[in-house]
């Protein structure tokens, strides 16, 4: 087994270090959320923490760790005698893959021995694992929604439960959660943001000075992993000792009024939504004072439990950048502060992390890397317009469903329909491979006609593994919805570009709530670029889409053969997600020799391929040609206009009434 690397080695991130040294004192701080972008040591500061927490005593021969001191009365190995003795153990770090099932993370009935022996087997899942230790889940954000829900439910109340075919378990299940991810890959839904207790944002340093002590660091572990953990084993257990210091200071510690009323007023003041974060900032000063070997809060404590508590919590939609504005806090806390606040104003505090913080930093692609093809400078605009800046998006709003038509089989979501493991129960099928969700009813209707045959003689049934059948759901999928936009001339002639930009925002924001993939092509001038390929993260589209310039002549078949290629690469890579093609255009196509011909056959290689689209038509004035419905008649999909796109439209809800009449 590898030597862990050193907690106290691991050079900068103090925000981080602090946050999960708070959780190790007072796991009820709710666990830490690590943003961060990839190689800036967010798993190796996680699982390094391990070797911090002091052992923990378990009964012996108890599979879900319960204290020998307190034992959980309903624990379904007990019951035990409270007061015996127990052995100890080193607390575990729990990791959950982001592809485990739903009964690798709570646990699984033995649905055979339940139906053949009639015994009611139960084998523990990871929640039981992780209790009274460290639960990781690395990429969170890639997590199944189901998974995140079960796994935060357990958090908060501090037990799983199994209720599965008339058999119902509960164990105990109290964890450090850790979470940690890259918001490139897509971000976590603000619910499930705010149910982490801190989140904390990581970057790697620009400093040559702190990089080269990285590396140096790095290259020492591997060259000798036991004596380089040798050389910070006083360190580790320095820290370790003041853990356990402060674990038992926590309860004397006292959060006055004053302090409370600060917390109150910086929650107020940056109107985060509900009461968690007030009683997640309670927690975390607490254990900032006990840390620091104080039994009262001070106003700097409050400050940095705001700068840990409060920048996730502040997050409206996908687009709003964490952080906090720290000018604002100070004053906050000024004015909050009471004759009866024990400390200073909060001028003080400690390592500013989280507050302030950008988004992900796009770099020179931002600027609309991809967005600007080559042929398109210096090219004329029909009505000689040129290349225009660009236009600010309108406001977005809510959107009709958009979804591909059949069922597929393809990542749990919320856009099309699909069979999946969690929703409506349709059908049953024999099962292949280990038995998930059994189909009673089904089951039973196999098992009938051998009765006589397998000599039963009592009331009750004789099954065989043959009988079982396997329930058959339909739930939601996500799909890899690909915006195909049009930037040129003939759209910023209008003036319609930023209500386009705002269409195609409310589109991500949809997209971002059914967890969808998104793509981005643009096509202008001569040639279509991929200005965004597929990813899970809709903020990264959106800042491309911001910066998209306009101007030059409208390449329409070189947009569609551009995003047919990405859908070609796209199949290999995830075979089983659909594609749903979001074409934003007035329909014109004057780029390139035979436009319109090369045009409609580029179209028609989607609709021979039988993926699904939607026109969206931004045309407008009194004179209309129709050229969009004729292109979403090519691809074989549907044609709305952009008012047609809003979810209150009249205009949308009398075309849908007409075409369910026809």
């Amino acid at each position: 087994m590898t030597t862990p690397f050193p907690f106290t080695a691991v050079v900068g991130q103090d925000d981080l270090r602090l946050a999960l040294l708070l959780n190790a004192v007072s796991p009820s701080v709710g666990g830490v959320l690590v943003r961060g972008e990839k190689g800036t040591a967010k798993s190796t500061a996680v699982r390094a923490l391990t070797t911090l927490l002091p052992e923990v005593s378990v009964v012996p021969g108890c599979r879900f760790s319960c204290d020998p001191a307190s034992p959980d009365p309903g624990c379904p190995d007990g019951p035990h005698e409270g007061g015996g003795g127990g052995a100890s153990r080193p607390a575990r770090m729990v990791e959950l893959p982001v592809g485990a099932s739903e009964d690798r993370l709570v646990g699984a009935l033995d649905i055979e021995r339940a139906l053949a022996e009639g015994v009611k087997a139960f084998e523990p899942g990871l929640l039981a694992a992780a209790h009274r230790g460290i639960l990781y889940v690395d990429e969170v954000n890639l997590l199944h929604d189901h998974l995140v829900d079960l796994l935060l439910d357990a958090a908060a109340m501090g037990a799983s439960y199994v209720e599965r075919e008339g058999v119902s378990v509960r164990h105990a299940a109290r964890f450090l959660l850790v979470g940690t991810m890259n918001p490139e890959e897509g971000e976590l839904r603000p619910q499930l943001l705010d149910r982490f207790g801190l989140t904390v944002e990581v970057s790697a340093s620009r400093e040559p000075e702190k990089r080269v002590e990285v590396v140096r660091r790095r290259l020492a572990y591997d060259d000798e992993p036991a004596g380089f953990a040798a050389r910070w084993a006083d360190e580790e257990a320095a820290v370790r000792q003041r853990i356990v210091a402060a674990r038992e200071l926590l309860p004397s510690v006292r959060l006055g009024d004053g302090a409370l009323r600060q917390i109150a007023a910086t929650c107020a003041a940056f109107e985060v939504d509900g009461m968690r974060a007030d009683i997640v900032m309670a927690r975390t000063a607490t254990a900032l004072a006990a840390w620091a070997g104080r039994t009262e809060v001070l106003a700097e404590d409050v400050r940095q439990a705001a700068l840990l508590a409060l920048p996730h919590r502040r997050r409206r939609n996908p687009f709003d950048a964490p952080g906090l504005d720290e000018d604002k806090l100070d004053e906050t806390l000024e004015e909050s502060s009471g004759d009866d606040d024990p400390g200073p104003d909060g001028d003080g505090g400690g390592p500013g992390g989280g507050g302030g913080q950008p988004g992900p930093d796009e770099g020179p692609a931002g600027d609309g890397a991809g967005a600007r093809p080559e042929g398109g400078e210096g090219e004329p605009a029909p009505g000689g317009a040129g290349e225009q800046s660009p236009a600010p998006a309108a406001e977005p709003f809510r959107t009709k469903v958009l979804s591909v038509p059949g069922i597929g089989e393809g990542t749990a979501g919320r856009r099309s329909r699909a069979r999946t493991e969690h929703g409506r129960t349709t059908g049953a099928r024999r099962p292949q491979g280990a038995l998930t969700k059994l189909h009673l009813a089904a089951t039973v209707r196999a098992a009938a006609p051998h009765q006589r045959a397998r000599g039963r003689s009592g009331r009750g049934l004789v099954v065989r593994r043959d009988d079982l059948r396997q329930a058959t759901r339909e739930g939601r999928e996500g799909n890899l919805v690909l915006f195909v936009v049009d930037a040129s001339g003939s759209m910023a002639a209008r003036q319609r570009m930023g209500a386009v930009k705002g269409a195609v925002l409310s589109l991500l924001l949809d997209a971002y709530q059914r967890r969808d993939k998104v793509g981005l092509v643009t096509f202008r001038g001569s040639a279509a670029a991929v200005a965004l390929p597929p990813t899970s993260s809709v903020d990264a589209a959106a800042a491309r889409l911001e910066s998209l310039p306009t101007g030059g002549r409208t390449p329409l078949a070189a947009g569609l053969l551009k995003a047919h290629d990405v859908l070609r690469v796209e199949r290999l890579r995830d075979p089983a997600r659909r594609a749903l093609v979001v074409v934003v255009t007035d329909g014109r196509a004057t780029g390139g020799p035979e436009p319109v011909a090369l045009a409609s056959r580029a179209a028609r290689l989607f609709a021979a391929e039988g993926v699904a689209s939607v026109v969206v038509d931004c045309e407008s004035g009194p004179v209309r040609l129709g050229l969009a419905g004729r292109l979403a008649g090519e691809l074989g999909g549907t044609a709305v206009t952009l008012d047609e796109l809003r979810a209150d439209s009249i205009a949308g809800l009398v075309k849908d009434v007409q075409r369910r009449a026809a």
